[in-house]
């Protein structure tokens, strides 16, 4: 796999060369080893380990419906009473992080309304706080500390 603009972490790896598998420390089992599954899993080690983020606070492949459409935000966090607090989309390290990718992570806090967006692809990370009346993203220039979200 690529390296990534992540610090790295002792990667726990499983499967065969055919179909390789990585461990999610949030849902506690192996999956799919994919593009995008690198870069979350990454992602994820750099909240818990040098943001301060709580593991019991932040899950992966969280399930939303609209109507009869079943989505996926690839991760949330939550705030103490488990209210969503931030929705992170991730793509592969080949995917250009764009408008598009931006308004999917929106389309998703269409239904979570949650106060932070961020995009990453592993090579870029960009956080976004929305306005109060969330009309408005300001363009943050780190991805926030947990303690000062």
């Amino acid at each position: 796999m690529i390296s990534l603009n992540l610090p790295s972490y002792p990667i726990k790896l499983s499967g065969t060369r055919e179909k390789p598998a990585i461990f999610d420390v949030l849902r506690r089992k192996y999956v799919a080893l994919t593009p995008e599954e690198w870069v979350r899993q990454h992602f994820v080690h750099y909240l818990l380990e040098h943001k301060g983020y709580p593991a019991s606070l932040l899950a992966n492949e969280v399930p939303l419906r609209v109507g009869d459409k079943s989505l996926r935000a690839d991760t949330v966090l939550y705030d103490r009473l488990l209210r969503p607090r931030m929705v992170i989309e991730y793509k592969a390290p080949s995917i250009r992080l764009s408008q598009q990718v931006l308004d999917q992570a929106n389309h998703y806090n269409m239904l979570l309304h949650v106060g932070y967006m961020v995009i990453s692809n592993g090579l870029e990370h960009h956080c976004y706080k929305l306005s109060d009346d969330r009309r408005e993203y300001q363009l943050l220039p780190d991805i926030p500390d947990y303690k000062d979200l």
